[in-house]
């Protein structure tokens, strides 16, 4: 028996546990430069705020409904998560974090009344942290993210489904009819890998709500969609496809990209944010023991300044030998821009990806006749490593950005980057300057 635990509003609920006063208040949470809602409160979404939705379309509600929109603070969003799983894996033996506000629990071998234990695991998130939940419990980790949905929906909408279901759902508990009726009561798109496109698809064959899905012939479907699709109906058959990952797969790409706060128009500003992208994807790169193939990094304009003239290109540089050294990379995404810039345009965003990534074992396999290295390889290899390793331990020690590459250091004033967040809430839970303050 799977369950799947997820924060109800993520973000909105992390800014509510620190500003009590949010409570019941239709509240957004803006993205990087404020630019579009990317978490909205059940209050926002009643409003008809859209996910992803750009913020100047909806700005007007703050006059006539009170909509608060908050800049994104992803360190606090970040710590949070972190509390909710550590407490979320005491209740299983196996957890698979899913995504900063979800994780799998595997009940295999659990004894006593799942809805119970699904209660007490939520009152006790609410208790440590202050984070509202939602827990769904099913045979496959399909109809555990479909139980979920139903619980989270169940307490949010009252009627959509039976009452006893809201907050904690357990499939298992229902009789044949009823769970009939609670996937009738459920559009097809909000099966856990089923897309918008997707869904038009199964719409145009009138296949509408789940229960239309779960009667259609898995092998046809697969035939006619794709074998995700058939695995995604015997899931919701009961037949598990697919196991908890309580040890996930290294990434296959790492990416860092940002809008600026204000249009970039020369060269060296571009080359500090690009050396600063890749400082980050590089010391994700080392973390998970892997080495990148090959830099990827992109400029572009912006579609929402129509008197500009646009520019979006991108460029993949192949390294010699796969790297995790900043400076390799570094150097490899500056010559990648180099290839890519021209002058006259209003660069509103960029990014970096690492791709064609390995394991950090396979680094340097194929010897390079033209490396610049005058140590022999294995001495190149031990120094670029404990370079890297001395580099990683004084930024986790001294902050962040102690220590860095030159082109990646930061100039007079505020980054080239730097987002507009001039609606972020305190790091509550991070910053010791910045921690919360309560009166009596």
């Amino acid at each position: 028996m799977f369950a799947l635990v997820d924060v109800n509003n993520m973000y909105v609920s992390c800014e509510r546990v620190f500003r009590p006063a949010l409570n019941g208040k239709p509240v957004v949470v803006l993205s990087n430069n404020d630019g579009a809602c990317i978490a909205r409160s059940n209050e926002a979404k009643d409003l008809g705020v859209r996910m992803a939705q750009p913020w100047f379309e909806v700005r007007h509600l703050q006059r006539t409904a009170g909509l608060i929109a908050l800049s994104a603070n992803f360190e606090l969003y970040g710590d949070m998560s972190s509390r909710m799983m550590s407490i979320a894996a005491r209740y299983a033996p196996r957890q698979e974090i899913y995504s900063i506000d979800e994780c799998f629990l595997d009940f295999d071998g659990v004894p006593g009344d799942l809805v119970a234990i699904g209660r007490e695991l939520r009152r006790q998130v609410l208790a440590w942290t202050g984070l509202p939940t939602s827990v769904g419990f099913g045979a496959t980790k399909t109809l555990a993210k479909l139980a979920n949905h139903v619980a989270k929906t169940a307490e949010r909408k009252p009627g959509s489904y039976p009452g006893e279901l809201a907050q904690v759902c357990n499939f298992a508990n229902l009789s044949a009819d009823q769970l009939a009726a609670a996937m009738q009561a459920t559009e097809v798109g909000e099966v856990w890998g089923i897309g918008r496109k997707t869904t038009a698809r199964l719409n145009e064959c009138g296949i509408r709500t789940v229960l239309d899905l779960v009667r259609g012939d898995a092998a046809a479907l697969g035939r006619q969609f794709s074998v995700v699709i058939e695995k995604t109906v015997r899931e919701l058959h009961g037949t598990a496809c697919l196991e908890v990952n309580d040890a996930p797969a290294a990434n296959q790409q790492i990416m860092c990209s940002r809008s600026f706060g204000a249009p970039v128009t020369d060269l060296p500003t571009l080359i500090e944010v690009v050396s600063q992208f890749t400082s980050q994807v590089a010391h994700k790169l080392r973390d998970q023991g892997s080495v990148a193939g090959a830099v990827h990094v992109f400029i572009a304009t912006s579609p929402y300044r129509r008197n500009d003239r646009q520019h979006a290109p991108s460029a993949t540089l192949p390294l010699g030998r796969p790297s995790a050294d900043t400076r390799v990379l570094i150097s490899a995404a500056v010559r990648a821009l180099r290839g890519v810039f021209r002058p006259g345009f209003n660069y509103a965003k960029a990014g970096v990806m690492l791709v064609d990534l390995q394991p950090q074992a396979q680094e340097h396999a194929t010897p390079d006749l033209f490396a610049d290295d005058a140590q022999p390889e294995g001495a190149a290899r031990g120094s670029r490593s404990d370079l890297m390793s001395a580099l990683d331990a004084l930024n986790q020690r001294f902050g962040r950005h102690a220590v860095s590459v030159a082109s990646a250091a930061r100039r007079t004033g505020p980054s080239a980057h730097a987002s507009k967040q001039d609606r972020r809430s305190p790091r509550y839970t991070t910053r010791i300057e910045e921690i919360a303050v309560a009166r009596a």
